[in-house]
């Protein structure tokens, strides 16, 4: 899953913002940062989660809330409610349109 932050109203590519998180239900304790960047860094994970059929997720505050977690950190319980309203629509998504 990929979460992005895109600041229209800047021209700066710094202002794109991504972060990916990983989630293994019967392994992890909580969902994990995987990669997160701004600017052409952004671009290139999300450049990846689209090639990969990831879903994204574009929330600006939530974005920048996953990016202030180190790459392999677990997200804090301050975001668990509003990252497991996500990732459950998401696998409710992917659960509907499974061949």
């Amino acid at each position: 899953m990929v979460f992005k932050r895109v600041d229209l109203t800047k021209k700066s590519p710094q202002r794109n913002q991504a972060a990916a998180l990983a989630y293994i239900p019967d392994q992890d304790n909580a969902p994990k940062v995987v990669a997160s960047g701004q600017g052409v860094l952004a671009e290139k994970i999300i450049a990846l989660a689209k090639e990969n059929n990831i879903p994204i997720h574009e929330d600006p505050l939530l974005t920048a809330a996953l990016s202030a977690v180190d790459v392999g950190g677990e997200i804090p319980p301050e975001l668990y409610r509003v990252v497991a309203e996500v990732l459950a629509y998401v696998f409710r998504i992917r659960d509907q349109y499974k061949p």
